[in-house]
């Protein structure tokens, strides 16, 4: 039998990590070696900016929560309790959301914690 070396599947595999490598600057583009080290490390960076977007969105929603509920003179934090306490379901931000575009509801909401 003849001798199977592992060429095309190498090249096909520089291949690939070159064109995800495309847009990187100096030798990130053009060589492979510098191409994969550059690879791996945006796949670190994107999977930690998946989960540190999560946290981005929360302290934004809990932002403009503080910011609705300076009108009703209340703090958020007895807002989020009031909320447990009057037993209302509803997250951050959906009510960050109803805040700006439905205030009325929103006052409906805080109305409904404050009795509570």
């Amino acid at each position: 039998m003849a001798r199977v070396k592992g060429g095309p599947r190498a090249h096909a595999k520089h291949k690939k990590v070159l064109k995800l490598a495309k847009g990187y600057r100096g030798t990130r583009n053009r060589l492979f070696r510098r191409a994969q080290e550059g690879v791996i490390r945006a796949g670190e960076h994107a999977f930690e900016g998946r989960k540190q977007r999560k946290r981005d969105m929360r302290r934004l929603w809990i932002t403009r929560l503080s910011a609705a509920l300076i009108q009703y003179d209340m703090k958020y934090s007895r807002f989020i309790a009031g909320l447990k306490k009057a037993d209302i379901l509803l997250n951050r931000k959906t009510l960050s959301e109803m805040a700006i575009n439905e205030p009325k509801d929103f006052e409906k909401v805080v109305n409904a914690v404050k009795k509570g």
